[in-house]
């Protein structure tokens, strides 16, 4: 979860930028380039989703998930939204509509990487089970996303939940987090060949004596990014995207963040689902001591009832001492 949220403040002045673009503005970003990092979306749709699951642990529905959309975001009289990506907005839309889950999720962005930057809490819950933890998010997801949006979801919280308990050597721990979230979403699947091809450029990279880092970014961008689209949150693109850093930093955290925030696109969230990949295998101890003393508690700037969640916290209530507990 400090992985997540962390990837998410490195990657939010990034968003939607080219490599160029952030080449000129910062040369290779190397740490936050922000003097008061922050959180967006990611962050606090993964606190929200997280808070949900700890309330209902493995017995979560449908229901359960539709009632907390409700309840805590769509309909609060709070001014106009502020803020998170298409397909939040498609599902509020829809819910305020008094449609309900799966219809909610019927919307033009229901492919989109919102799932995905809030499925790390699963894979925390079900550690050692991703299978499970797939199951899980695509609970959640029904709310408001369909087909890849759903894959997308399940691959980064099957590999959250295996990163969990992954004790073998670095590059065989990775191996084995991208099988679980192959093993989890159709081989045939938009989502299963992206992160294939994102991978394998990776690793072509890492086995490449006289490949540099922007070798391998600009590797592992061109086996995924879907060029001149208008919109940078595919979930089969963050998600290959997001793997990919993580297969080619071998799941070093300031490496596998570092290189989802200088490809650019959908920075924050690649970066977040990066971080939550690579925080799960490595620890706490892992991130980079500044950059976790840099994640306070929520700020509530997209989702207001949020505002003072931290994520420790959360992952604590996602603990089997924690789960379960009244939210």
């Amino acid at each position: 979860m400090l992985g997540l949220a962390v990837g998410d403040a490195l990657g939010a002045p990034a968003e939607n930028m080219k490599p160029s673009e952030i080449r000129r503005r910062w040369g290779r970003i190397e740490g936050f380039v922000e003097d008061v990092p922050a959180g967006t979306d990611d962050t606090e749709y993964a606190i929200f989703s997280g808070l949900l699951l700890a309330a209902h642990g493995a017995a979560l529905t449908v229901a359960d998930v539709e009632a907390a959309w409700h309840q805590w975001i769509a309909d609060r009289d709070e001014g106009p939204f502020r803020g998170a990506g298409f397909s939040e907005r498609g599902t509020l839309e829809n819910l305020r509509r008094g449609l309900a889950a799966p219809i909610s999720a019927q919307h033009r962005h229901a492919w989109s990487d919102g799932l995905a930057m809030r499925a790390a809490p699963f894979g925390v819950f079900a550690a050692g089970r991703p299978a499970e933890a797939a199951r899980l998010v695509a609970v959640d997801g029904t709310v408001s996303h369909d087909g890849e949006g759903i894959h997308g979801g399940r691959a980064v919280a099957a590999g959250v939940a295996a990163a969990m308990v992954a004790g073998d050597p670095p590059a065989v721990a990775v191996d084995a987090v991208i099988a679980a979230a192959l093993l989890v979403i159709p081989e045939d699947s938009w989502t299963a060949r992206s992160l294939g091809r994102a991978v394998g450029a990776a690793r072509r990279c890492r086995h490449d004596p006289g490949s540099t880092p922007l070798d391998t970014e600009r590797a592992v961008r061109s086996a995924v990014v879907v060029g001149g689209y208008p919109w940078t949150d595919l979930a089969p693109e963050a998600v290959g995207l997001a793997f990919g850093a993580f297969a080619a930093a071998r799941g070093d955290f300031a490496r596998s963040v570092l290189t989802a925030v200088n490809m650019g696109r959908d920075a924050d969230t690649t970066a977040a689902v990066a971080g939550a990949l690579a925080g799960a295998l490595g620890g706490a101890a892992a991130i980079p001591p500044a950059w976790a003393a840099a994640i306070g508690p929520a700020r509530g700037s997209c989702l207001p009832s949020i505002a003072g969640h931290h994520v420790l916290d959360i992952a604590e209530l996602l603990t089997p001492a924690g789960a379960g507990a009244a939210v």
